[in-house]
């Protein structure tokens, strides 16, 4: 096995950017989370009070011999819409936003690349900021692999899910586990 890579990324609902990730061929751990703020150590309550400056994000471990960090980001533009400001749908605020975190100067690069492919796409701006450093803290256990458990009972999930994972098999088919 070779050595896993690690990438962060928020798109809204991490909820829902989990799911699309857990179906990805070289994703082996996907891991709901907050980053990008001031408080540390912060809950769900206040994450989603918006008062933070956290995203609710997803840190994606994965082969890049499998699958590139280019990958990654390809998947998650084409999955979220990157030109909504501080929101997915109905889920508003600041949490919500679409951001990449780069954990080097490598894909810090790539993460701007991919920004001006997605770009060149969109006749809208795309509004995905570029942050970081910043600290990870993952979410409240309740909140990991919820799409598997709870979120098939969820109307919210069930309404937003099934779409994102249908681009993902339509966009992404050689890259979706069986």
């Amino acid at each position: 096995m070779s050595e896993q890579a690690t990438a962060i990324i928020a798109g809204g609902c991490f909820w829902c950017t989990e799911a699309v990730f857990r179906d990805v061929i070289g994703v082996s751990n996907v891991e709901s989370g907050y980053i990008g703020g001031q408080v540390d150590n912060p809950t769900y309550k206040q994450i989603c009070t918006g008062n933070t400056g956290h995203a609710e994000a997803i840190r994606v471990t994965f082969d890049p011999t499998t699958v590139s960090y280019g990958d990654i980001l390809d998947i998650h533009f084409a999955t979220h819409d990157p030109t909504q400001l501080n929101r997915q749908g109905n889920d508003v605020g600041t949490q919500y936003r679409s951001a990449l975190f780069p954990l080097d100067d490598v894909q810090l690069a790539d993460a701007k690349e991919a920004i001006a492919r997605d770009q060149a796409g969109r006749a809208a701006p795309v509004v995905t900021t570029i942050e970081g450093p910043a600290t990870w803290y993952p979410a409240e256990d309740y909140h990991q692999e919820y799409w598997e458990g709870e979120g098939k009972r969820n109307p919210y999930c069930l309404a937003v899910i099934p779409p994102k994972l249908m681009k993902l098999r339509k966009s992404f088919a050689e890259r979706v586990k069986g």
